[in-house]
């Protein structure tokens, strides 16, 4: 199982780079960001020192989207960062939350998203795509490669992502609904003429290494609220008791009142307040390092290929720490 870690990129960027330093150094193989522009610093700018301060990390956004920017732009950027860095970068990519909604936008729509996966897939690896109607290549790229992830929960992005994308993404760590999108994801592969093991399964959730439970809880809760948003769009679009959807994802929303995303992603967000729990429990890694590696290990007999940590609380030093002296080794054993 490879490991990766996720930060937003708040100021200092030299906070960041240090932290994927660290990540590195406990044997961490992949460095993820959030993306959105209005709410952190440019990460396209970051991984750049990233990548020059780490020799074989790989970097990439945990998600970009196809709307804050134009995808022969998005297609240059990560083909620029290979050129110079080695092949060293993946695109996860969805259809935009916070990116989006901040901006005054809607998230970006599945068909969208499934066009762009391919395009900017293409233009990255020097290949010519179609934009907006016009076909287009980028001469100098040689050599170039770049993955796709597709971040999914509802049943027809979890299709998409199987027929297109070169990764899934899952951004919780319930070992129940990671084996439902699992399927789904692997199923819409097959049916598409793809081999099913080729796409590579991500898990992505905050994890907390101690004794301290409540605390920890609190220190996580975040998680289940910003789950909460693509929760409460599944609901919106199939129903609070649709078959296509399992409840163990949808019920708890019903309590959620609304969402600001000025504390997106940070421990003590009040907008998570309606999180229990068992919610809490069930999506994130708490505990233990004992208790992360049974839970790793689960996910990974299921067909996890990536844990990818958010490191959003504060404990951040010390859980990179614990994973490379105690997580990271029993997982590889």
């Amino acid at each position: 199982m490879d490991f990766g870690l996720v930060l937003q990129t708040d100021p200092p960027a030299s906070q960041v780079i240090s932290l994927m330093k660290r990540a590195e150094r406990n044997g961490f193989r992949y460095g993820w960001t959030f993306d959105s522009a209005v709410l952190w610093q440019e990460p396209f700018v970051i991984y750049s020192q990233i990548l020059a301060n780490t020799r074989k990390l790989t970097i990439g956004p945990m998600v970009t989207n196809p709307g804050t920017r134009t995808w022969e732009v998005t297609a240059s950027t990560f083909a620029t960062l290979n050129d110079m860095y080695g092949n060293r970068t993946v695109c996860g990519i969805g259809r935009g939350d916070s990116a989006m909604r901040v901006a005054g936008r809607a998230p970006n729509t599945l068909a969208r998203l499934g066009e762009a996966i391919e395009v900017i897939r293409d233009l990255a690896e020097g290949r010519e795509a179609e934009v907006d109607g016009k076909p287009l290549r980028i001469p100098w790229i040689k050599d170039g490669k770049l993955p796709v992830w597709m971040a999914a929960y509802g049943p027809k992005a979890l299709a998409l992502a199987g027929q297109k994308a070169d990764g899934f993404i899952l951004q919780l760590a319930d070992p129940y609904l990671t084996e439902w999108m699992i399927k789904a994801v692997r199923q819409a592969a097959a049916e598409a003429g793809r081999d099913p093991a080729s796409v590579t399964i991500c898990v992505a959730a905050p994890a907390y290494v101690g004794e301290d439970l409540a605390h920890a809880r609190d220190q996580c809760r975040w998680f289940g609220g910003m789950v909460g948003n693509h929760v409460a769009d599944l609901v919106s679009r199939y129903g609070e008791h649709s078959s296509m959807v399992p409840e163990e994802l949808t019920e708890y929303v019903k309590a959620r009142k609304g969402y600001d995303y000025s504390h997106h992603g940070r421990a003590g967000n009040p907008s998570a307040d309606f999180v229990p729990d068992e919610i809490v429990d069930r999506f994130c890694l708490l505990g233990p390092a004992e208790a992360h590696i049974e839970k790793l290990r689960a996910l990974r007999d299921l067909g996890v290929d990536q844990f990818a940590l958010y490191d959003m609380h504060d404990a951040r030093e010390a859980t990179i720490d614990a994973y490379g002296a105690d997580v990271i080794p029993a997982l590889r054993a």
